[in-house]
């Protein structure tokens, strides 16, 4: 079915360039977005190239966005830009990362402490710090050069574990570091942003701390309270279903006395109830989530699609909503993230040769470096209400480390490891 997608592909794009000869602007509009969205689901009929199909369907979005902006910003009278609808995609997204992990992942560090420790220390280092020199020298306007340095200062993404089973590195190291990244993200990134830019846009420490909680660390909790229920023992489960009875109850406290607990929405027990609200929320998600897979186990397998799902939707926002930026300044953003994402692998392994890893371990930590979690930057610069400058950045750096990633995933499996074959050929 796929390969016949394949072929119309050529027919939408003749019918797209014969439309803007004709300047029939119906014509070449829907015949580009339907070529591309062609070529999309086409090019998982062949194998070599299936990899790729996700970061097609990325550059469909930002097709889409640039054409019809106000079409996929409104649908009827609903604002697509809702913080609130932002947060439940963006929650989504992470969730679905973090049902491909498991409390395993965050105990690696006793297996692989230095490895760990130079990705960490790479990451948060030469990421936001290459955002701000690149920001500075394109001379972006304040609130896009500040997007370019949100996304280096975020966690690194699943992408990077990925791209390290492909080059056939160092799992246990990557899955760690991400782990570890994400864990240190609420302090870490408002942090980075306080530092590098907070001259560009006004950074609330404690605001963006709280809110990378809500986005990242929340859903990734309810991921892990499926996985204790999968993986450990009765004891494990009857503490976590007692939890999650006094979550339900707490929350229905709230439902229906919330009023009583009210709080000004900038003051600091507005936050920590809120979180609390979540926090619950997580085991009660964890629980039904858990329960559905016990009736459909392949579930699993099929979350990492909601996840790239949410990321084309906040990719074809962030193009809609930052249009005039993107076609002023795209060409430039563009080559802001080969520098940046280059600048990642490049300092990345070097750092980790230089300290003494060997070369896959030092593999897996340009990936760590280099790969940063698209999905986290724009939820943040959605839920800041700056989705069309402060995001625009991730939507164009997004595509690229997708292709980038896995380019350098392949060479490097090519190429294998040259270490591993001296060592044998000794033997």
């Amino acid at each position: 079915m796929r390969k016949y997608f394949l072929w119309l592909a050529p027919v939408f794009f003749i019918a797209a360039a014969l439309g803007w000869l004709q300047q029939m602007d119906l014509l070449w509009k829907i015949g580009l977005i339907l070529g591309f969205s062609s070529i999309a689901i086409g090019v998982g009929h062949i194998k070599v190239l299936s990899g790729y199909q996700y970061t097609i369907w990325i550059i469909t979005a930002v097709c889409a966005g640039l054409i019809y902006p106000d079409f996929f910003l409104h649908v009827g009278g609903f604002d697509m830009r809702n913080k609130w609808l932002i947060l439940i995609i963006i929650q989504m997204v992470m969730f679905g990362m973090g049902t491909q992990m498991s409390i395993e992942d965050f105990t690696g560090i006793r297996k692989s402490g230095r490895g760990v420790l130079i990705g960490l220390l790479g990451h948060f280092t030469i990421m936001p710090l290459a955002g701000f020199i690149i920001a500075k020298t394109f001379g972006f306007e304040p609130e896009i050069a500040a997007g370019i340095i949100l996304i280096g200062s975020c966690s690194s993404g699943l992408a990077s574990n990925v791209m390290t089973y492909i080059a056939k590195g160092n799992l246990v190291l990557s899955v760690t570091v991400t782990a570890m990244s994400t864990l240190a993200a609420p302090i870490m990134t408002p942090f980075l942003m306080k530092i590098f830019a907070g001259t560009l846009v006004e950074v609330h420490f404690f605001n963006m701390m709280m809110e990378i909680i809500k986005i990242v660390l929340v859903p990734l909790a309810a991921a892990m309270i499926h996985d204790i229920l999968k993986n450990y023992g009765e004891r494990a489960k009857k503490r976590i279903y007692a939890l999650t009875i006094l979550s339900a109850f707490w929350l229905g406290i709230v439902v229906f006395f919330g009023s009583y607990f009210a709080a000004p929405e900038d003051s600091t027990a507005f936050h920590v109830l809120e979180i609390i609200n979540f926090t619950c929320g997580a085991f009660v998600v964890g629980v039904l989530y858990h329960w559905l897979y016990k009736a459909y186990p392949k579930i699993d397998a099929i979350m990492p699609y909601f996840s790239m799902f949410g990321i084309i939707y906040f990719t074809l926002v962030t193009t809609a909503a930052g249009r005039d930026n993107l076609i002023q300044i795209g060409f430039l953003l563009f080559l802001a993230s080969v520098l940046h994402n280059g600048a990642g692998y490049f300092f990345g392994y070097w750092l980790s040769r230089l300290s003494g890893l060997d070369k896959k371990s030092s593999q897996t930590i340009a990936f760590e470096v280099g790969l940063q979690n698209g999905g986290m930057a724009s939820g943040l610069a959605g839920s800041m209400g700056k989705l069309a400058t402060l995001g625009l950045a991730s939507a164009v750096f997004s595509p690229w480390m997708n292709v980038s990633g896995s380019l350098l995933a392949n060479y490097w499996r090519k190429i294998g490891n040259p270490e591993e074959e001296t060592t044998h050929d000794t033997h």
